[in-house]
């Protein structure tokens, strides 16, 4: 390939000192700053801190480590080290940069110096511009191999195709190349190459093959590089084979050098790069006070449809899974009494409990149920109660978009089971709203925009589609949450971004709750707004929700007005309560359907025999005992006013109402029981925390204190000695001094007395050795304090445990 010429933007070269032999030195130059900018951008690095520099270039290079780097990666810086893979190592920058831009991209050279300084900021590249090496294991991860194609499409090197080729054959290939032969197959080989990296000599052996030969190499020029042969190819296949512009790779594939296909692409490690990220424009304008007053409406659903399902299971909440999690069946009959879709229900579902409202109840025959905090979450205001759903969804790692698809295993996964967690949810969630808030206020963007943004900041994740689909659930959920309105980051959503509290912006835009009802003709009630508390949770029992929106709907029936009734109200009571908070009169038909219902209510009495029914009218007995459809509840009768039943109490209640009566439930002494009995709230219990991405984001005093740690035991392990003997051993950094006991005495005690500073080998009571650098002041009973520099502390150390002890250079310290 042509060697393009140092582009204007590269990196200064580093002439005036020596390039580093290794990452460890290249590591060891860095400041204090940039070493910290590195654990910060790798915590898995700092998992447990390392003892000095050479651990910590050991385990930047491990290929777990390296996996992870590469993950975080952008697509041209991704490419970049894609091309480095595929360059000679070490290489120079202008080669990088003609694999990069072929000496014709400019917007890729612009682009090279900073994928550069990410590449080496993320210790994935040391060395200066003239031998730019990329980490081993990264280079073993990128580079191309017959088991894993590289990114790049380009195929193994002349060299790397040969290897195990018989001499005989190199020879033959280098004659039919028209090249002169020479004494050996590595000699042979160089040539091969040298041929084929030759532009010249490469254009006028290109000119010699036939029509159908270029036609073949375009097939195989930007990848895949391998395609197969029969055992007697066509004559253009044939051709290629024997000058060795095709390789064997196995006894039916060939596989293009990458030499040859580097030359036909004009230098190129890609067929495209993306040096640039894809911008992510408003895609509609709107106002944005209507983006706020859109996404209020839409938190104050949130809050409606929160509280009714939690509401809703605080007496007879669904039972959990033997394995964890909420059955299909239960799912479905929640979205119904929602009035939404599963997939909704699941979102919701999540939501309560990853803020903590929702939880297993711990008993034997688990069920969910509120927690404590969901009674303390009802006291608190609208916007407060919104801005604690919010918390609790941008961290959140459990996705409710997975429910309803299979795991690795074939099993479904279910809203509230124990495999929905995705760590890379939280980040990706983030990031969409950051990409919102970077476009003009009011601005909504494309979705295919933002997702296309996303798989170029992290091309490796976008690979299994994840990503993708953890970006379309979050746009879906802030939307419903109010989070945004009409696409566009709200006020509120705004400031959950930025970590303030959005509760004083949200709470302007949310009508004040009403205290008031309008009754209707029609055993109707229209709530004209949100209502307060008490009257809402008594209209919540005395009448049904038949449709919500701005204004809700209540329906008034025969079985609302007895379930108030089984709450201890009195028929008065509801009238008076009516007659308060309703700001029409109250309709003839309601007052009549509450005393209706209020008259025949508790003339049925029910206790447990296993169960039996007294009334004063022994012919309303009759009449129930003559009626087919008692037949299920084994009624007979013990007294003219009694009957008794083999079913349950609450069976038989269930079943009188069913035939049209209004039975009341009595106690052992003939009360009236109130159904009222209080919700079912589980144990105090936390919200689920969320799955790491990985280890945590160190802060800045954990990342201060590793790189003291570091520093010192890179300053002990590579300290300047002066050994008390001369042997081979003498002198060298990393090994531990070995001397007698006597000799260590006698070091140390001259250390303190000269206040000069020591080097000593010791081994602590688990048997774990290290090098430390000391100064002791003090030795006495067998131990030695004094100040060391690896820990920046005091400390004592036994002296039976030193292994050795050895002077420092006198300038070192």
């Amino acid at each position: 390939m042509p060697e393009p010429s140092t582009a204007a933007g590269a990196p200064e070269s580093g002439t005036g000192a020596a390039s580093p032999r290794s990452l460890a030195e290249a590591l060891r130059a860095r400041d204090d700053a940039a070493l910290s900018a590195l654990l910060h951008s790798r915590p898995d690095l700092l998992n447990p801190v390392p003892g000095d520099i050479t651990q910590l270039a050991t385990r930047a290079g491990t290929r777990a480590s390296v996996v992870r780097a590469l993950e975080h990666l952008d697509r041209f810086t991704l490419q970049t080290a894609e091309a480095l893979a595929v360059a000679p190592d070490p290489c120079p920058y202008p080669v990088l940069e003609g694999l990069l831009t072929g000496g014709e991209d400019e917007r890729a050279r612009a682009a090279l110096p900073r994928a550069l300084a990410t590449l080496r900021d993320q210790a994935l590249v040391w060395g200066d511009e003239d031998r730019l090496r990329l980490v081993r294991t990264a280079r073993e991860l990128l580079a191309p191999s017959a088991q894993r194609p590289s990114p790049t499409g380009l195929g193994p090197t002349v060299a790397e195709a040969t290897a195990g080729m018989s001499p005989t054959r190199v020879q033959e290939i280098v004659a039919a190349a028209g090249l002169p032969a020479t004494h050996d197959p590595v000699s042979a080989v160089t040539a091969l190459t040298a041929l084929f990296t030759d532009p010249e000599r490469m254009s006028a052996l290109l000119d010699e093959a036939p029509a159908e030969a270029h036609q073949v190499l375009g097939r195989l020029v930007w990848g895949p590089p391998y395609g197969e042969v029969t055992p007697n190819p066509a004559p253009p296949v044939r051709w290629l084979r024997d000058r060795g512009l095709l390789l064997p790779a196995t006894a039916r594939t060939v596989v293009l050098p990458r030499e040859v296909a580097l030359h036909l692409r004009g230098g190129l490690a890609h067929r495209d790069t993306s040096p640039v990220a894809p911008p992510v424009p408003a895609h509609r304008e709107h106002r944005p006070q209507l983006v706020d007053a859109n996404a209020a409406g839409q938190a104050l659903a949130a809050l409606a449809t929160v509280e009714e399902l939690v509401k809703s299971w605080e007496h007879t909440g669904p039972p959990v899974l033997r394995a964890g999690g909420l059955s299909v069946r239960d799912l479905k009959r929640t979205a119904a009494a929602l009035d939404t879709s599963e997939a909704s229900a699941a979102f919701w579902v999540e939501l309560a409990y990853a803020a903590g409202l929702l939880a297993g109840d711990g008993e034997a025959d688990e069920r969910y149920a509120p927690t404590p905090a969901f009674d303390d979450w009802r006291e608190l205001p609208p916007a407060e109660r919104w801005s604690a759903l919010a918390a609790a969804w941008l961290p959140a790692t459990r996705t409710a978009g997975l429910v309803g698809e299979q795991d690795a295993k074939g099993r479904t996964l279910s809203a509230l089971g124990p495999e929905l967690d995705r760590s890379a949810a939280p980040e990706v969630r983030r990031r969409v709203l950051e990409l919102l808030a970077d476009l003009p206020e009011g601005g909504s963007p494309d979705t295919e925009a933002v997702l296309a943004r996303l798989a170029w900041e992290r091309p490796v994740r976008t690979a299994s589609d994840l990503r993708a689909r953890l970006a379309g659930w979050a746009l879906t959920e802030a939307e419903v949450l109010g989070v945004t309105g009409r696409g566009a980051l709200s006020g509120p959503g705004r400031a959950l971004l930025e970590g303030r509290d959005p509760a004083p912006l949200l709470a302007p835009l949310l009508p004040e709750p009403v205290d008031h009802v309008l009754l209707q003709a029609d055993l109707t009630a229209v709530a004209p707004g949100p209502l307060r508390r008490p009257l809402a949770d008594t209209l919540a029992v005395l009448a049904d929700v038949e449709s919500k929106g701005g204004a809700t709907v209540y329906r008034f029936t025969p079985g609302s007005v007895r379930r108030a009734l089984d709450a201890g109200h009195a028929a008065a009571d509801l009238h008076a309560f009516l007659k308060e908070h309703s700001r029409t009169p109250v309709p003839q038909p309601l007052a009549y359907l509450i005393d209706d219902v209020a008259r025949r209510h508790g003339h049925l009495r029910v206790g447990a025999a296993s169960a039996y029914v007294r009334c004063d009218d022994d012919a309303m007995l009759g009449e129930i005992l003559a009626d087919k459809r008692s037949a299920g509840l084994g009624l007979r009768r013990l007294a003219p006013t009694v009957l008794a039943a083999r079913a349950e109490p609450t069976a038989l209640l269930e079943g009188l109402r069913a035939m049209g009566y209004a039975p009341a439930a009595e106690s052992g002494t003939g009360d009236v029981l109130v159904t009222r009995a209080d919700a079912h709230r589980t144990p105090a219990r936390s919200a689920p925390v969320p799955v790491p991405d990985g280890p945590p984001v160190p802060d800045a005093t954990l990342l201060g204190a590793a790189v003291r740690a570091i520093r010192a035991g890179d300053l002990a392990a590579t300290a300047v000695r002066k050994e008390p003997g001369a042997g081979p051993s003498a002198g060298v950094p990393g090994e531990l001094p070995r001397t007698s006991a006597a000799e260590t005495l006698a070091t140390v005690q001259a250390a303190a007395l000269t206040g000069s500073a020591v080097w000593i080998g010791y081994v602590n009571a688990d048997g774990a050795a290290s090098q430390r650098v000391i100064a002791p002041v003090r030795v006495e009973g067998g131990f030695v304090t004094g100040y060391d520099h690896t820990a920046d502390e005091v400390r004592t150390y036994a002296l039976h445990r030193v292994t050795g002890v050895a002077e420092l250079a006198d300038d070192h310290l």
